[in-house]
């Protein structure tokens, strides 16, 4: 009999925010107060991106702005996010699993799926398995995460979202009827909120309801879709655990600015630093990039996008922002700018440079010297050596921001 298991982090960003206070000298644990991850409503990111269990209990919501949960709670605290330190959380997250089995199959930065088919004979009762797991995970890495524990992919996540946090449950095939079916059709995973409008509207309120449906009459409004969704409502889900690591298909960043800007030489401070983060990010996936693109988006929210392909691909610092200072120079229209970003997108694993033999050598050179100074500034932890132009851009950043 198959076995599959989905593992959670609870409430993940605003966990490991508070895992970092902690480490960095905070007195109290943020999941215990009225807390929210968020962004900085001066710059416009007032969204609550994550909620302690008192602060959800006052009614606040992930996706309300901060202007409507402060409505709802007066001493209410907004820490900001902390992207770099989640993926290091959930690289530790993953490689404590990776230990056990690598068939796992990363769903996001903070779940993912393990097949325990393959590996009961060497570790014994899945439930037994899921509790030490799940102890481990705390005493190891401080933050408490749902394990749900059935026979396909779907009755797995399924499980893992009964009730939080800390929590182990089973949905076996034989358990569907019992525990899925009284459920609103709504809590079905795959059901977005306009199909269950729809099926609402059709008499059909609960998982057991959408089980039991008439194909045909379903098929009207869902067409090819109402199979599949009778077949989960019923448990049935054949998909494998992909197993297979993920290759990123672009990586990118952007920076909401705190106020608008109109003159594009003040925006290169911005892209200089957007260049730095895309390109550590590039080298640590070990990728060069075949073309770059710049975003802007102006003071009445409309996203624009210009890309450029390259000769030979990108990796360093200093290649990303020169390409991307051509980019927005290509795309420049006097607009004033609240949001800038860098997307580096069609990577290959190997640096092709087509050009004399003398390029190439200066090529590795440059390579080998991003790549040490990435490696010194991970030893220590911060950007201990910068180059120059950093500290000058740096400066004319700070500048702008503080005006």
């Amino acid at each position: 009999m198959r076995i599959v298991m989905h593992i959670d982090v609870n409430n993940a960003f605003l966990s490991w925010s508070a895992l970092y206070l902690l480490e960095h000298g905070s007195k109290y644990d943020i999941r215990n107060s009225y807390a929210v991850i968020g962004g900085d409503e001066e710059a416009r990111r007032g969204i609550v991106l994550a909620k302690s269990m008192p602060a959800k209990k006052l009614g606040i919501k992930t996706g309300e702005t901060l202007y409507k949960a402060r409505e709802k709670c007066r001493v209410l605290k907004v820490y900001p996010s902390n992207f770099e330190y989640y993926k290091e959380m959930s690289k530790k997250l993953f490689e404590l699993i990776r230990k056990y089995t690598p068939d796992i199959e990363i769903a996001s930065i903070d779940e993912c799926y393990l097949e325990y088919t393959n590996i009961k004979s060497l570790y014994g009762d899945e439930v037994e398995f899921a509790c030490s797991l799940q102890s481990e995970i705390k005493d190891t890495l401080g933050f408490t995460v749902n394990i749900g524990i059935a026979n396909n992919k779907l009755c797995a996540k399924m499980a893992s979202d009964f009730t939080k946090p800390n929590k182990i449950h089973t949905l076996y095939d034989f358990e569907v009827k019992e525990k899925m079916w009284p459920l609103d059709v709504g809590d079905l995973f795959g059901i977005g909120k306009k199909s269950r409008e729809k099926l609402i509207k059709l008499g059909i309120n609960t998982i057991g309801d959408l089980a039991n449906a008439n194909p045909d009459t379903l098929y009207k409004y869902f067409k090819n879709q109402s199979r599949f969704m009778i077949d989960w409502a019923n448990g049935i889900d054949n998909s494998k655990v992909n197993i297979e690591d993920r290759i990123p298909k672009g990586i990118g960043n952007e920076i909401t600015l705190k106020n608008d800007i109109s003159d594009k030489k003040l925006l290169y401070p911005y892209l200089y630093e957007l260049s730095c983060k895309v390109g550590l990010r590039l080298r640590n996936e070990a990728k060069y990039a075949f073309v770059i693109a710049v975003t802007l988006k102006d003071k009445k929210f409309i996203r624009t996008s210009h890309q450029k392909k390259l000769l030979n691909p990108i990796y360093t610092d200093s290649d990303i922002f020169e390409y991307s200072k051509k980019v927005l120079n290509e795309m420049w229209k006097n607009q004033s700018v609240r949001l800038i970003g860098i997307r580096l997108e069609k990577l290959t694993d190997k640096l092709m440079i087509q050009s004399s033999l003398f390029e190439n050598d200066k090529e590795n050179i440059k390579n080998n010297l991003e790549r040490t100074l990435d490696s010194i500034n991970k030893k220590y932890k911060t950007r201990i050596v910068k180059k120059a132009r950093e500290e000058v851009y740096n400066e004319q950043r700070d500048n702008k921001r503080n005006k």
